[in-house]
């Protein structure tokens, strides 16, 4: 009688009990992970962004807030301000808004199911089945960056993506194993981050091979298939570097928005055709390049604008003296920490 080969889940756990990748926030292969909140924080934290740029962020989230307790009772200006960096800065502002929701609505314990975890705030389809598989050891199908561009080349999709999503998801589905969730979804996501990468595949180590349509083709890397970038809107905007002696002043942001809630510089709207009134009268100083920055939406190009300033005729809302030599640890947002360096490097010229 034949022997059947390994399963595709089979095959990549066995090779993830041998491969795992170690991080702070993972049990060892063969266990769930014992505390939710380190998943679920882990999670927030690498939606769109690197494992190595998370890593350092998580072991100082988890030093100073180790418990959900401790992060729902976090200031939310100290959080946003520890944010700073990571990015996407509404995933900040949910965090807490999660966090407190846990400890409001359930009793400071993280809900089990999948379809519990999708009510809390900000906590999507992904999350909620990440944190079930891995956190619970519940079956959820869990399907992120590296995990569509391991099943599109598996079954060679030949739509493109966005609009492959539920293809994927729904093939997907067909090799998630009842058993090990959590290890099974963190072997598909070492899968695609470490040998089925998006550029020059490892294919000759990998343990899906045998059973992958796109290796059968010519080239499995142009697999998933990806519809054409429309191009970003350019935004123009005006930002004013204000000094009183060895300060800034830094303002604080509204609560909602882009970059709501966080430390930044007064600045006019951000449009087409955007505001040029400063906010104060002052010797105003144009730099001669602008700061350019891309968000997810649309790509900014700020003109920059300095002058020393009498300090007690400021009218500009909220805000502090900032010390310019402290001015690394303010948590300012990429975009303002780039014009920042702008600025001081031309102090130094």
């Amino acid at each position: 009688m034949p022997v059947e080969s390994p399963s595709i889940a089979d095959r990549l756990l066995a090779h993830y009990d041998r491969h795992a990748r170690r991080l702070p926030w993972r049990a060892p292969p063969g266990t769930n992970a014992t505390d939710p909140y380190r998943v679920w924080l882990s999670e927030v934290m690498l939606q769109q962004t690197t494992v190595a740029a998370v890593i350092p962020y998580f072991h100082r989230f988890t030093a100073r807030w180790p418990t959900v307790a401790d992060l729902a009772a976090a200031d939310d200006a100290e959080l946003m301000t520890a944010w700073a960096g990571l990015g996407y800065y509404a995933r900040a502002r949910n965090l807490l808004a999660c966090a407190r929701a846990v400890m409001r609505e359930w009793n400071g314990a993280f809900p089990e199911r999948e379809v519990e975890i999708r009510t809390l705030p900000g906590v999507g389809t992904y999350t909620a089945a990440a944190i079930a598989a891995i956190a619970f050891g519940q079956r959820a199908v869990v399907v992120d960056a590296n995990v569509e561009r391991v099943v599109a080349r598996l079954f060679a999709i030949p739509t493109p993506l966005p609009a492959a999503r539920p293809e994927i998801r729904a093939f997907a589905e067909t090799i998630t194993p009842n058993a090990r969730a959590g290890d099974f979804a963190q072997a598909m996501m070492d899968m695609g981050a470490t040998i089925c990468t998006s550029r020059n595949p490892a294919c000759g180590i990998c343990p899906l091979r045998e059973s992958c349509a796109a290796f059968r083709t010519a080239d499995p890397a142009t697999f998933p298939l990806k519809a054409a970038k429309k191009p970003k809107p350019q935004r123009l905007g005006h930002v004013w570097w204000m000094t009183r002696g060895d300060s800034v002043w830094l303002e604080r942001r509204p609560a909602k928005g882009l970059l709501g809630g966080m430390r930044g510089l007064p600045g006019s709207n951000w449009s087409a055709t955007p505001s040029t009134l400063p906010p104060t009268s002052a010797q105003w100083v144009t730099l001669p390049e602008p700061v350019g920055h891309v968000f997810t939406h649309f790509a900014l190009s700020l003109t920059v604008h300095r002058a020393e300033v009498n300090g007690n005729s400021l009218n500009v809302g909220e805000g502090e003296w900032w010390p310019l030599d402290r001015i690394g640890e303010a948590g300012l947002p990429t975009l303002f920490a780039k014009v920042a360096d702008v600025v001081l490097k031309e102090d130094h010229i």
